[in-house]
């Protein structure tokens, strides 16, 4: 069930005070929520919040048998569903506009994006590789899943540690991790997602991080991944506001100096991590 659209009295606030670049939660129009990170007991389970929006990211790896047309590369897989329990506008079994464009956006941020060196995962080639399957759960959704998602998603992989692995001839010996350290996964870079909202009135400044009320009274979002390197991996437009190519640059600029300053917070943060976990190799 859809809940009722915002009221006439909230329009006119909120576009009001977008106006005079004050939000209702206090932040600055280019201001995102603070990301919180919050790592569990194994590798590669990791909860991420902005501001109350919060999404739980878990990685698991298994061996099986490549496809014949890839044999020297390995899997990764992306299962995502928002349930009821993220909002009540949300059904189980019947996809949202909304979660169809946050899966195929995943997919091409995580995925198709190269993040994860593909190759890496081959044991044997054509016979063994590993399967990384990402699961996706959407706890609460108070405005911009997508990009709570995305950085879940990313954190997660950079997280999650495989077994090691020895191959002798035809033979594959999996370690238990009380018997050799895991390894982590080759990274080739770690793209981060920010979303900005546009709305009906051009005198309205757009906003990065749209709360829910943000979102539901926009016109248009633009979706931008890239890296702290400056490479743009995708860019989604939603909705039909017309934008000039100057205001596009200009949103994709304030884009590159948050990816850097996320990267340096999750880099922290993993760190941070490592450093408390104990690692017993006998």
């Amino acid at each position: 069930m859809r809940p009722p659209s915002p009221s006439i009295p909230e329009k006119e606030f909120l576009y009001t005070s977008l106006k005079e670049s004050l939000r209702l939660d206090g932040r600055l129009s280019m201001e995102i929520r603070s990301p919180t990170l919050t790592f569990g007991d194994d590798l590669g389970w990791v909860e991420c919040s902005l501001g109350k929006t919060r999404v739980l990211a878990q990685v698991e790896g298994k061996m099986v048998k490549p496809p014949p047309e890839r044999p020297y590369e390995g899997i990764i897989t992306i299962h995502s569903e928002i349930s009821p329990m993220a909002s009540n506008e949300y059904e189980p079994g019947r996809p949202s506009d909304e979660e169809v464009t946050i899966t195929r956006m995943l997919d091409k941020v995580l995925k198709r994006s190269d993040a994860v060196d593909k190759e890496s995962l081959c044991i044997l080639a054509g016979q063994r590789v590993w399967h990384i399957r990402l699961t996706l759960h959407f706890l609460a959704d108070a405005g911009n899943m997508l990009d709570c998602a995305c950085l879940a998603g990313i954190v997660a992989l950079k997280h999650f540690r495989r077994p090691d692995v020895e191959v002798v001839g035809d033979e594959v010996t999996v370690h238990e991790p009380t018997e050799r350290a895991p390894i982590p996964l080759a990274i080739h870079h770690t793209p981060f997602c920010f979303t900005f909202a546009f709305f009906p009135d051009p005198t309205i400044p757009p906003v990065i991080d749209p709360s829910q009320l943000e979102q539901r009274l926009s016109a248009g979002m633009i979706s931008i991944a890239l890296n702290a390197q400056r490479e743009l991996c995708v860019l989604q437009k939603l909705g039909g506001v017309p934008l000039d190519p100057d205001e596009v640059l200009k949103i994709v600029i304030i884009a590159v100096q948050k990816a850097k300053e996320l990267n340096g917070v999750v880099e922290a943060r993993l760190k941070e991590d490592w450093e408390g976990r104990h690692v017993e190799v006998r």
